[in-house]
């Protein structure tokens, strides 16, 4: 990242697709009226700088018609720039709110096709918390990418509007040097941009680790965020180990990492806002007093004097944009890197593949390695095909690969070498541990079909086939049912989902292990008699599941991995 044109470039890459996507009328709209109305607040500045002279020639001069005139024209532009400010404001919000919804969608899209969301948990694991950097990392992206980019267009339309005035005022002062006497034109113009320039020099150097700092920040919050998460959802598991004390070490370490790079912030934050507010303070009557002479001398009237100040104060704000927004754009640097970072991830995710199944009418392995992601070979030259309507048990011993080979046939995994056939669409998945998504338990037991679609007594009657009749009357309940139901009750709403999904290819891998042999061969029964035609891909321990299939494929280790015989 320290190249800087390589960075521009990558975030032109971030920014650049939503103002061509399908949105882009709206997105310009947005756009062109957030500067528009930055313009015309620039240009309303120039017309109070203009009343401030002229208001202060006015008291001056005692001159009381003009001053009441000069009230009146204050009323109208003060009530102008509220109506920009307040428009400004609600279109910039509008406009941050509408890039961050587009921008969202994409990467939740990009993050669920071609299994990205798996693949970075396997094998881009450097890109930790993919959550965050979708939730909050896209909006500080958003939201900052136009906040600070909206001032700084305001800040260099600012500086040509006032650079000119600030000229033009100032006048000339003339200086001795050597014996010879010369004029400075604008010195107040030259004495802004030195010290501007110093000012931001003192900033840079002093706010140049919170990129870091922040970047570190953000990765320990979610670390943190993730541990108190995992224990929520791993809560019975540690109750009955008695887990307790090391769940509470693991969580104070990580907050004390939170609370190790927050005060290394902190301090650093402090450094920042001290170097800060002791320039802008000077900025107040640093432009009087180097004016003053001028105006003691008669050069000048007290709203020139004015006139002069604010100029300068316009200038000096324009020309310190910099060291304003130095807290914000190392905040929105650290954001940015972490979602280019993950954008690069999910490009990797797209590509990196040496397995990629081809689509076909029944699943097959042809001369096909499965390794891990470190390349070690798991399964070697397995070759078999599965038919229509066939039964297949996967066995073999305790890591020996049945798992990797299950997945394999299911064109999910995608690491080794070799032709993979596997179908797409009539596939479903039966793991040992159910996935049973937020919402009713209706829409659980239908996933991933479409819970509108299928009736309710059609999924009663599965749940009382499936031995879960209690259930049957819960249907509309919303609850963290994976929470809700122990194992064996959410592996017999897996099999429900047989029932209501009717696969033609079905992969069960251990989904009976939490179940009493009597109800594991009683689901199996029930599913061979209700689906007659569908394929069964099973791995299962229980000598009695064995009866319910016709091929075997067993695994044997060996020293280069394990081979397949067909049996």
């Amino acid at each position: 990242m320290n190249d800087k044109p390589a960075f521009a470039r990558r975030l032109w890459r971030l920014t650049k697709p939503y103002f061509a996507s399908e949105h882009r009328a709206s997105a310009l709209g947005f756009l062109c009226a957030v500067v528009t109305l930055n313009l015309v607040a620039v240009y309303v500045d120039v017309l109070l700088n203009e009343f401030n002279r002229d208001f202060y020639n006015a008291l001056e001069q005692k001159d009381f018609a003009e001053f009441k005139a000069q009230l009146l024209r204050f009323s109208y532009l003060a009530f102008f720039f509220i109506i920009v400010a307040v428009y400004k404001f609600y279109l910039t919000q509008l406009f941050e709110l509408r890039w961050r919804e587009w921008l969202t969608r994409r990467y939740i899209d990009r993050w669920l096709a071609h299994r990205a969301f798996y693949k970075v948990e396997l094998f881009l694991r450097s890109t930790d918390n993919p959550d965050q950097r979708i939730a909050e990392d896209v909006r500080a992206v958003t939201e900052k990418t136009v906040d600070l980019s909206m001032g700084l267009l305001n800040s260099v339309v600012t500086l040509g509007a006032f650079l000119s005035i600030l000229w033009s005022v100032s006048g000339p002062l003339a200086v001795s040097l050597g014996g010879t006497e010369f004029a400075v034109p604008g010195y107040m113009v030259w004495v802004a941009i030195i010290y501007a320039l110093g000012g931001s020099l003192m900033i840079h150097w002093i706010g140049k680790p919170l990129i870091d700092i922040n970047n570190r920040a953000q990765k320990v919050e979610a670390d943190f965020r993730y541990s108190l998460v995992r224990v929520r959802e791993n809560a019975e598991s540690i109750a009955l180990y008695s887990g307790e004390a090391g769940e509470r070490a693991v969580l104070r370490d990580r907050f004390a990492a939170v609370l190790a790079t927050t005060i290394e912030l902190i301090r650093r934050q402090k450094t920042l806002l001290t170097a800060r507010v002791f320039y802008a303070q000077i900025a107040i009557i640093f432009p009087i007093l180097v004016a003053a002479p001028r105006y003691f001398a008669g050069s000048i009237k007290l709203g020139e004097l004015m006139q002069v100040a604010s100029a300068f104060g316009q200038v000096q704000g324009a020309l310190s944009w910099f060291i304003d927004a130095y807290a914000n754009l190392a905040a929105w640097k650290a954001s940015v890197d972490r979602l280019l970072s993950f954008d690069d991830a999910l490009m990797e995710a797209e590509r990196q593949s040496a397995l990629n199944p081809e689509p076909g009418a029944a699943p097959s392995l042809a001369g096909v390695t499965l390794a891990t992601p470190q390349g070690k070979a798991i399964v070697t030259d397995a070759s078999m095909t599965i038919r229509a309507g066939e039964r297949w048990l996967l066995g073999g011993p305790s890591g020996s690969g049945k798992s990797t080979l299950f997945r394999g046939l299911a064109g999910i995994w995608p690491f080794g070498a070799g032709r993979v056939v596997a179908p797409q669409a009539d596939v479903l998945f039966l793991p040992q541990r159910p996935y049973l998504p937020l919402g009713s338990l209706k829409a659980a037991v239908c996933y991933p079909a479409d819970a509108a679609g299928v009736t309710d007594e059609a999924v009663r009657a599965a749940l009382r086939d499936c031995h879960l009749p209690h259930l049957a009357a819960s249907l509309d309940e919303e609850a963290q049912w994976d929470k809700q139901l122990s194992p064996g009750e959410q592996q017999r709403v897996a099999f429900a989902r047989v029932l209501i999904n009717r696969p033609r290819w079905l992969y069960m891998d251990e989904s009976t292990s939490a179940l009493d042999a009597p109800t594991a061969i009683a689901l199996y029964a029930l599913v061979r008699a209700r689906l007659p035609e569908s394929t069964l891909i099973s791995i299962a321990h229980n000598p009695e599941i064995a009866a319910f299939h016709d091929h075997t494929a067993t695994l044997v280790p060996g020293p280069a991995g394990s081979r397949v015989a067909i049996g």
